[in-house]
């Protein structure tokens, strides 16, 4: 019966001194395709795993860091692309107004955001227990100078953790770490273009004795360094061209034309490298003048004559 007492003694003792372990996984996330000239914010969320085993009913205290990365500046995480960059950060809470940075216990420091996650794992009586923790994602708005293409941020060892037995010291604590693989995130930066128009009003006129002249614009935007061309409509009337176009009012007419010059005499029309405008996007708006004439002509019976142009950005 002594013998019995002392096993039982011993393994009650080594169950006691059984120490914590754990593990967590990379936490990789995908803005997919963003729609850069939009100007809104681009959100996404991921997830990854923490598993740990012990003492059974013990819980676990660990200090969840997501490292600065690469390419960090301006105190922002970035995504790159080349030369290009696209600023986006990564939270701990769904409304993304709390940074999810690093105390530099397990991973590298994030100077300007210093302050990890805490997160209490309870064991249970396995004495193991996991848990899957969400990463909320954000691209910044108004970045519509950031360019086409596939942009990548790394993070090396992130997601970590500074763990131990949960006690009363707050994080940062914990005399052990556990660390990933490290992490990724990605964008799509696709070529894109914009366009609006304002309209050409002649007004009122009243014998078309001598020309009539007005203007109107046409704005793109189109994502950085992306080629285009702008291509204006022969319109609606009946036989018209882009040298000609008609005006109507039921079976009346009112001949125009419309050109990409204030001299009115470079017709703008829509065959690429013939007579389109043509440009390279920066991310922002670029305006384009449209100069309006109708010559003189044989006036119509007076009613109100419309035409509508279909504006092509080609890129």
């Amino acid at each position: 019966m002594r013998a019995v007492l002392v096993t039982i003694l011993l393994a009650s003792s080594l169950q006691g001194a059984w120490s914590q372990t754990c593990s967590m996984t990379a936490a990789n996330g995908s803005y997919g395709v963003v729609d850069i000239l939009s100007g809104a914010a681009d959100d996404t969320t991921t997830t990854f795993s923490i598993n740990c085993t012990g003492t059974a009913n013990q819980t676990v205290r660990l200090c969840v860091e997501l490292s600065p990365g690469q390419t960090n500046a301006a105190g922002n995480r970035r995504l790159a692309s080349g030369s290009e960059r696209l600023v986006h950060e990564l939270y701990s809470n769904a409304t993304r107004t709390t940074i999810w940075g690093s105390w530099g216990l397990a991973t590298t420091a994030y100077g300007l955001y210093p302050i990890g996650t805490t997160y209490d794992l309870g064991l249970g009586s396995s004495g193991s227990a996991n848990a899957t923790l969400t990463v909320y994602g954000r691209v910044f708005s108004n970045q519509t100078t950031s360019g086409p293409g596939s942009y990548t941020w790394t993070m090396t060892t992130a997601p970590a953790a500074a763990y131990d037995y949960r006690t009363a010291a707050a994080c940062p604590t914990g005399s052990r770490q556990a660390t990933s693989s490290g992490s990724t995130w990605t964008a799509t930066i696709n070529a894109n273009c914009n366009v609006s128009a304002t309209n050409v009003n002649f007004g009122s006129v009243g014998v078309l004795a001598s020309n009539a002249d007005s203007t109107g614009s046409v704005t793109v935007q189109c994502t950085d360094a992306t080629p285009y061309n702008i291509g204006l409509g022969a319109g609606t009337g009946s036989g018209a061209t882009v040298a000609s176009r008609k005006m109507t009012s039921g079976i009346r007419t009112v001949t125009y034309s419309l050109y990409s010059d204030t001299g009115r005499t470079t017709v703008w029309g829509n065959t690429i490298g013939t007579n389109t405008a043509s440009g390279t996007g920066t991310g922002l708006d670029q305006a384009y003048t449209v100069y309006a004439r109708a010559p003189a002509q044989t006036t119509p019976a007076p009613g109100t004559y419309t035409d509508t142009i279909v504006v092509t950005v080609t890129y």
